[in-house]
């Protein structure tokens, strides 16, 4: 099985984990009537008839619910940021290539700024500064993420804005805004749409690696960084390993997408004998 084809087989486990975090709102409150309570890191949560259900954390929460729910907040985490970053790049990316000279200048090594800096320490700093929270996060994974929007607009405007079509708008005096919106943004946009779709597992990934760190979502609410962030310890590892092994699952596959989308655009290498 080649890269592309685990990229895609990933993809449609976390579509599977996603459409169920959507309806766990719908499902959960009736399931949650029929438990009852267990001890602490109890391996399975028991029903009223006495019946194994569910692993349970620390605490005897459903673990699996606990996965649904926090995956429900990554994706709405990953889907917002993606939004913001797409809201930032697109524009200033249409910005530079339709006008070039000083404002191409100044957006382009606005951008250049922001990719020399890792996205991680960025985020770390921005999350630091401004307190966590679930908007803060969305900011600021958005703010940082910004740049390959732009670049892939930027690049697709280039080539487009000599265009016949849009030389003959220029010709009959169409206004720069509306060649822009009308013309150029509908044939660019294309690539910004992949980005999009392969952005949001991207977004999940620095969402976890924040709440891992004890710096994104905080408890009581649930996403799979913060579930790893309360399994990182010796005794856990050791002994309650379903705390940690599906949280793992659920970030693992994430970051095959994200991987797997990756290496389908790595140029190939042909090593001559």
């Amino acid at each position: 099985m080649n890269k592309g084809r685990i990229g895609l087989a990933a993809a449609v486990c976390v579509l599977a984990v996603l459409l169920a975090a959507g309806i766990a709102a719908r499902i959960g409150s009736p399931l949650t009537g029929r438990f009852l309570m267990a001890d602490q890191n109890t391996p399975i949560l028991i029903d009223s008839s006495g019946t194994p259900i569910v692993l349970t954390d620390r605490t005897g929460r459903d673990l699996f619910a606990r996965l649904i729910y926090g995956g429900q907040i990554s994706l709405g985490i990953g889907l917002l940021a993606v939004a913001v970053q797409a809201a930032i790049g697109i524009p200033l990316g249409i910005l530079a290539g339709y006008y070039r000279g000083a404002v191409e200048a100044v957006i382009m090594r606005l951008a250049d700024i922001f990719n020399s800096i890792p996205n991680m320490c960025l985020n770390l700093v921005l999350v630091t500064v401004f307190s966590p929270s679930f908007w803060t996060i969305v900011f600021v994974i958005g703010i940082t993420g910004w740049p390959k929007f732009g670049r892939l607009i930027y690049s697709s405007v280039l080539s487009i804005r000599e265009k016949e079509y849009v030389e003959a708008a220029r010709a009959i005096g169409t206004k720069n805004g509306v060649i822009m919106t009308k013309y150029i943004l509908p044939n660019a946009i294309s690539p910004a749409l992949v980005a999009f779709t392969f952005g949001v597992p991207s977004a999940i990934l620095s969402e976890s690696a924040l709440s891992f760190l004890g710096l994104g979502i905080q408890i009581p609410l649930s996403t799979w960084g913060n579930m790893l962030n309360g399994a990182q310890n010796g005794q856990v590892i050791e002994n309650y390993w379903w705390r940690w092994v599906f949280p793992s699952l659920g970030v693992d596959s994430s970051g095959t997408v994200h991987s797997g989308h990756s290496d389908q655009h790595q140029p190939v290498r042909r090593w001559s004998a």
